[in-house]
């Protein structure tokens, strides 16, 4: 019944309408707003997380988590200039966690029932949380480029994620690869 709900909560996360989304390329370090197969618009020189990207995250360990994800939140009054929370985990992460042992099955129901209700899934599990897109902020620029900083998030500079804005509201689609 739990993997059936995980599959349910899947399907219901990818939609199927034309609107615009983000592709975030790990290796590469680009992001893109899409509209289908389009690109509309590319950031180049992203930082992820300072050790990489991955399908199995957990808290504290510095990786982005690959996946599809939604805008969950905007907080305009970031430390990072801008956040743009995503709905990690998600039902995929939940159902892998589960199955590693890292996270109990209420956890995980919790998990799904808010990617149902289309709610921002708990922030504070042991999977990690506030993962997001956001700007450097007063952070150094040099840095950014050089190197991947983050405990996990996507970044761009306060210019590329002041240009991101008018393409990202709550509930645009994210996929990190």
């Amino acid at each position: 019944m739990l993997f059936l709900l995980v599959s349910l909560a899947a399907t219901a996360a990818q939609g199927g309408n034309s609107d615009p989304w983000l592709l975030v390329e790990t290796k590469p370090h680009v992001l893109k707003v899409m509209q289908g197969d389009t690109p509309l618009e590319v950031f180049t020189k992203i930082a992820i997380g300072q050790h990489g990207a991955g399908v199995e995250k957990r808290r504290n360990d510095n990786k982005t988590p690959l996946g599809e994800y939604r805008i969950g939140w905007i907080n305009e009054n970031s430390k990072f200039h801008r956040f743009f929370g995503l709905t990690y985990p998600n039902p995929d992460i939940a159902k892998r966690g589960f199955i590693r042992g890292l996270i109990d099955e209420h956890l995980v129901r919790h998990i799904l029932r808010a990617h149902l209700v289309e709610a921002t899934p708990p922030q504070d599990t042991p999977l990690g949380g506030q993962i997001g897109i956001h700007g450097v902020g007063a952070g150094n620029r040099e840095v950014h480029e050089m190197f991947d900083w983050t405990h996990g998030c996507v970044a761009l500079t306060n210019e590329q994620i002041d240009q991101l804005t008018p393409w990202v509201r709550k509930g645009t689609l994210v996929v990190i690869r």
